[in-house]
């Protein structure tokens, strides 16, 4: 490194607005462009999942992969900020139609990993930081290491690995690619202080807590954030009426139109949204216990956006067969409806077993809808409690009894209809933007530079 503009290469399995299946995405395809903005050289590599339609900036390179000459091209893209995308396009591993799931994902990802490591060096742009995430691309710390021993290009050029969510280890049962990046990488990061420190329990360590203990220096904890461009009430053409912290009496208008769309009765009632994958992990067993409770007492509305596993997809559709035009249970995903509910919900429902860091309470914060949230994870981190100050209303043990009381206590809150709409106001005026974090990391940076001698 030659100055204070550090060259940052992050390499990513999917990233909006190329691919997404997951909050990787999001994170892949905010925090290069943040850091851009810093005054870095940025560059985003990912592979291009969907055949590009254009020349490549760079074709016709080639690489060594598994015994034979494997040929490519490398498709680049500007970004925001200065920031660039390099997706890699073979035609045999990618594109394909899905992300992952393939039988030969394990060929797929090695083969990135591999030129990960590589087209920098056939491209002539040495990075000062190599920035890994989840097991997709773990290889590479190790890959580092052992290419620096040989060849000067890759000395002093520092590997930062981000573990997302660490139960996903490996593309099938039998591998765990994310341990040897444990090992390897010169620093580990993860996406909030709090998992940070859950991770080093077995409780939530996935048989890795060791591991991480030997590297607990090494392990830091940085919150993820959100685009502030894209997630805007004032300027979001996918809700019925955009609106800001000083226009609350508009947000109105959203709440009116979900009701109506999903048949939902026309109710000043408090209306809980969630929009999550139905899973044990999201806490779509608890919900659905506490939530016929209110629902029953006539205490609120509840409207649910998701899909996951069938049992849990079947007791939903019960849910609102049993509580008609109080209860609307929408299943699958549809972007467009997500940011209805952010805009149009009153309480917003995160009650995970295990969080990382969660992207929903923040979008719904930003939209003026309060999220009801297990203190764990990234969640422990962006929601304290509004009953001591804060910004959402938080419970500790993983029940049903527990989230309902959290309910309960927010519906209670909700009949103050002048202190609610401070808290309101609170929680859209609260910072979760990327800087802090492009920040943080950049730093994390510096350091593992220094630590290098570079």
């Amino acid at each position: 490194m030659t100055s204070d503009r550090l060259r940052i290469l992050f390499a990513s399995a999917e990233a909006t607005p190329f691919s997404k299946v997951g909050g990787l995405a999001d994170v892949a395809g905010s925090l290069p462009q943040a850091l851009a903005a810093r005054g870095h050289d940025v560059v985003l590599f990912t592979p291009c999942h969907k055949p590009s339609g254009r020349p490549g900036g760079n074709d016709d390179l080639s690489i060594s992969f598994q015994g034979a000459i494997k040929k490519f091209s490398v498709v680049e893209s500007s970004l925001a900020n200065g920031a660039r995308a390099w997706q890699i396009e073979d035609g045999e591993y990618f594109p394909r139609s899905a992300v992952y799931g393939e039988a030969d994902d394990l060929d797929r990802y090695l083969f990135f990993c591999q030129a990960i490591v590589e087209i920098p060096k056939l491209l002539d742009w040495k990075p000062d930081i190599v920035h890994i995430n989840d097991w997709h691309t773990g290889p590479v710390a190790f890959a580092l290491r052992n290419y620096a021993w040989e060849d000067e290009f890759y000395r002093g050029a520092a590997s930062i690995f981000t573990i997302h969510n660490l139960r996903y280890r490996g593309p099938d049962r039998f591998l765990d690619l994310i341990g040897p990046a444990i090992f390897y990488a010169d620093v580990i990061t993860t996406v909030s202080p709090t998992y940070a420190k859950e991770i080093l329990t077995p409780e939530l360590g996935e048989g890795l807590h060791d591991l991480l203990g030997l590297r607990r220096d090494d392990l830091k904890g940085v919150v993820n954030g959100i685009d502030y461009d894209e997630f805007n009430p004032a300027t979001d053409s996918r809700i019925a009426s955009v609106f800001d912290a000083g226009g609350l009496e508009r947000r109105i208008e959203n709440k009116r139109a979900l009701q109506k769309d999903l048949g939902l009765d026309e109710s000043d009632q408090p209306l809980a949204g969630m929009v999550a994958r139905l899973s044990e992990q999201k806490g779509i067993d608890i919900t659905l216990e506490a939530v016929a409770s209110l629902l029953e007492a006539g205490s609120m509305q509840f409207v649910l956006l998701g899909a996951g596993d069938a049992r849990y997809e079947e007791e939903a559709r019960r849910l609102q067969e049993r509580f008609p035009g109080k209860a609307s249970v929408t299943i699958g995903f549809d972007a467009t409806l997500a940011q209805r509910i952010y805009a149009g919900s009153d309480f917003f429902l995160m009650p995970s077993r295990f969080e990382p860091c969660g992207l929903g309470q923040m979008i719904a914060m930003r939209y003026g809808s309060i999220p009801i949230a297990r203190r764990t994870g990234g969640l422990a981190d962006t929601v304290p409690d509004a009953r001591e100050g804060g910004l959402g209303f938080v419970f500790e043990e993983y029940s049903a009894g527990a989230l309902r009381s959290a309910l309960s206590a927010a519906v209670e809150h909700y009949g103050d209809r002048e202190a609610w709409a401070d808290l309101q106001r609170r929680a859209m005026g609260a910072d979760f933007s990327w800087g802090a974090s492009a920040s943080e990391y950049e730093r994390i940076y510096r350091e593992a530079v220094g630590r290098k001698g570079a």
